[in-house]
């Protein structure tokens, strides 16, 4: 009986999972569409160019999602380990020739006439890699040193890999994604102390690395910075949100995606949203994030399964902390980092990954059902219902030999 009200419930949870990523989704289309036309006319090019690129990497994110879905874990599992050292090779690319610089970041890699952000595969590389040696590791796991070795060690080298690049977002993301994998894994409170002050100080000597890090930083604690210099884009945002008021402009009626708000596609997505959708709209992002949260949440409750609850935990800390630093500083409660909202802001390699990752979540969630796998026990019989009949026994005749 227990049995099967656990999958019932992570089949209400795979579809919670799934209708709320489609949602936001479409949402995510819609107000690419609607923030993304100046700028590609000031790019000379056809004001839906940003549009129709951002629904072919949807397709094609929705595509791998439904497939990754259907993968057996054992499959995950055995790919683990590749993945993670197939991901680094490529974030490795970026600092060779092909390797291509947007500001202060090197993240990008052009391979022909792809052009792709090799840090967001990584993510997943990571997850899933995190999840197949912390799963093998359950029984000693309430040791920091048993929960440590090999994980800290190889996130630490993915994460440096990011880092490497000036990519302070990302790195802060698969930090959090780390820490999530960990906490689910069940390692100890104290490891996280250790972790989180190494965490602290690296990102803090990044962030002393380039002087204009450090301003925007500064500005952002002191809150005295210039609204037409450093603080202009968080500026921007909260003026977009409070234009927007209660109901908004309506669809397509900002006025701060005029060349007004970098970014207003992307990373400051979130910022048109509430100027044109007004709170109602802010308010439906915000709850469909929090539905993927609700449903991950309990998927990693209720799994039977170490290395599923691991995976789905890490892609939680992955997309809830890059909604909420994406929000944050819209709203001017973070500093400018460079996070998209995830499934809403234009760009191909992030939305792709994020997709993936929740099919890996969702098929997880369908290894918990029965679904794709046979059950891992005999069903067990209502106090009802007949005992099964036992298997025949030889019968010895008298001719046998004892």
């Amino acid at each position: 009986m227990i049995l099967r009200r656990t999958r019932r419930d992570l089949g209400a949870d795979h579809r919670l999972l799934l209708g709320s990523s489609i949602t936001l989704l479409v949402v995510g289309q819609v107000m690419v569409l609607s923030a993304s036309t100046v700028d590609s006319l000031a790019h000379g090019r056809s004001p839906y160019a940003l549009a129709v690129e951002q629904s072919a990497f949807a397709a094609v994110g929705l595509v791998a999602m439904l497939v990754a879905s259907r993968v057996p874990l054992r499959v995950y599992r055995r790919i683990a380990a590749p993945a993670l050292l197939v991901a680094l090779v490529l974030q490795l690319l970026v600092f060779t020739p092909l390797g291509l610089t947007q500001g202060e970041r090197r993240s990008w890699v052009a391979l022909g006439p792809v052009v792709g952000q090799p840090a967001e595969v990584l993510k997943l590389g990571l997850v899933l890699w995190l999840a197949r040696i912390l799963a093998t590791r359950q029984d000693g796991i309430h040791d920091w040193r048993t929960a440590a070795f090999p994980a800290l060690p190889g996130a630490v080298v993915a994460i440096a890999a990011t880092a490497a690049g000036h990519d302070v977002g990302t790195s802060l993301v698969m930090a959090a994604l780390v820490a999530a994998a960990l906490f689910v894994a069940g390692a100890p409170l104290r490891l996280f102390a250790v972790a989180g002050a190494g965490a602290a100080a690296v990102f803090l000597a990044m962030a002393a690395a380039a002087p204009r890090r450090i301003q925007r930083i500064s500005d952002w604690l002191g809150g005295d910075c210039d609204p037409l210099g450093s603080c202009y884009q968080t500026t921007q945002g909260m003026r977009a949100l409070a234009s927007g008021g209660w109901l908004g402009l309506g669809l397509g009626q900002s006025r701060q995606k005029w060349s007004y708000l970098p970014e207003a596609h992307n990373d400051f997505i979130f910022a048109i949203i509430g100027e044109e959708l007004g709170l109602p709209g802010t308010l439906l992002v915000l709850a469909l994030i929090g539905a993927m949260a609700l449903a991950m949440i309990r998927i990693c409750a209720r799994h039977p399964d170490p290395f599923a609850r691991i995976v789905t935990g890490g892609v939680l800390g992955w997309v809830l902390a890059q909604a909420l630093v994406n929000v944050g500083t819209v709203v001017g409660l973070a500093p400018v980092i460079g996070v998209p909202l995830p499934l809403v802001s234009a760009g191909g390699s992030a939305l792709v990954a994020t997709m993936l990752a929740l099919g890996v979540v969702l098929a997880c969630a369908r290894s918990g059902t029965g679904a794709s796998q046979s059950p891992a026990h005999p069903p067990v019989s209502s106090p009802g219902s007949a005992a099964p009949a036992p298997p025949p026994r030889s019968i010895r005749t008298a001719t046998d030999t004892p």
